[in-house]
């Protein structure tokens, strides 16, 4: 019983229209059809036959199935069976479905039109009274009013379509945000821990000292084993804005120095913030532009000096990395990595988001520098 029940359900919610428009026929139907077979209707007219009035009455209930394609068989009918039958039932119904259904530019003028034959239909009608301010009162509230709702549920429907289309266009933006987000943290991690695996492995191959050996190996298995400790991290945060546990912060860019000072780099570095007042998600992202410049000066320009800057400047964080142009590459061994064209592009949207610019190009001096600026509120994040 309950799947025959669901069963309905669902073709209910499918057909919702086609059962609307068969339960208005019925109705048209239910009002015009027994009061002709039992000979109580009330036409406009003289001697009408029955079956004309039956004929009218089936007519105007079939134009009631394609009223939300075309109103006005719609409209036709209901004034020609309130002619020739009496019942004003279908104007009712009329008035509202061609303004619900939007078929009509000028619906008042035609919402007037059926309140007057409503109002002449009941005039004539034995069975009611002959008050014509009552008559206009019904003929007000039964039709013109009827047309006035389907106004409403008109704008209704539109509306509840507009936030609909919003909210998938919402969902469609956040699924994209995060996508790309995503994107950019696979890259960085990624990127970074294989540049520094497989330079690691080539200083390896051009060296005999045991020593020497064992400590770029370790060096390559804690690569590896962080970045397989950071994807762990990503992939557990589907629609999360904070950063993800093992992310890494300012205290993480002295490492980064290390790093790249053990595969040859010359590196400086100068760090100046308030300790504490920069959030988790500002400090990942002056993190991923250090990692991104070294990872650009590893694969561009292996024998030049890098000077690293991150320090606070008022309220904006400044963060950048600048190599001169190229030196002695001996002492450097060269990253066979191929490009990818999605770094300067993924931090690029990652410090806008951050509401911060970036800019990347030449020096005057021939090098090459990476400066992201943040903007962030150090009273409100020392507080916190």
């Amino acid at each position: 019983m309950s799947g025959m029940r669901g069963n309905f359900a669902g073709f209910a919610a499918r057909r919702r229209g086609e059962i609307g428009d068969v339960l208005l026929a019925a109705a048209v139907l239910a009002f015009t059809i027994p009061t002709t077979l039992m000979g109580r209707s009330f036409s406009l007219l003289a001697n009408v036959p029955d079956w004309l009035e039956l004929l009218a009455g089936v007519a105007t209930a079939g134009a009631m199935l394609l009223r939300r394609r075309t109103a006005w068989p719609m409209i036709v009918g209901a004034v020609v069976c309130a002619v020739l039958t009496g019942q004003t039932v279908p104007l009712a119904l009329a008035a509202y479905s061609m303004t619900a259904e939007d078929r009509v530019r000028r619906w008042q003028w035609v919402a007037v039109a059926l309140t007057g034959v409503y109002v002449v239909a009941d005039y004539v009608n034995p069975f009611t009274d002959q008050f014509l301010y009552l008559i206009t009162v019904r003929a007000l509230t039964l039709v013109y009013l009827p047309a006035l709702v389907g106004t409403w549920v008109r704008e209704y429907r539109s509306m509840n379509a507009e936030l609909r289309s919003g909210v998938r266009l919402r969902e469609q933006h956040a699924a994209s945000q995060e996508r790309r987000w995503i994107a950019g943290e696979l890259h960085d991690t990624v990127t970074h821990a294989v540049t520094a695996m497989v330079l690691n492995a080539g200083v390896i191959q051009d060296t005999e000292d045991h020593e020497e050996i064992g400590k770029l190996a370790t060096g390559i298995e804690d690569k590896g084993v962080q970045a397989l400790t950071e994807l762990r991290g990503l992939l557990t945060v589907l629609r999360r804005e904070e950063v993800y546990q093992s992310s890494h912060g300012v205290e993480a860019i002295p490492r980064l120095v290390e790093e790249a000072k053990d595969i040859g780099l010359r590196v400086s570095l100068h760090l100046d913030f308030p300790q504490g007042a920069l959030s988790p998600q500002l400090e990942h992202e002056c993190y991923r532009v250090v990692q991104e410049g070294l990872n650009n000066v590893r694969k561009h320009a292996p024998g030049s000096d890098v000077r690293i800057v991150c320090e606070a400047d008022g309220d904006v964080m400044r963060v950048s990395v600048v190599n001169t142009p190229h030196g002695r590459r001996e002492t450097v061994r060269e990253c066979p990595v191929l490009e990818s064209g999605y770094g300067l592009a993924g931090l690029w949207e990652r410090i806008t988001l951050a509401g911060g610019r970036l800019e990347s190009g030449p020096t005057p001096e021939g090098g090459y520098a990476l400066t992201a600026r943040i903007p962030f509120q150090p009273s409100r994040a020392g507080k916190s």
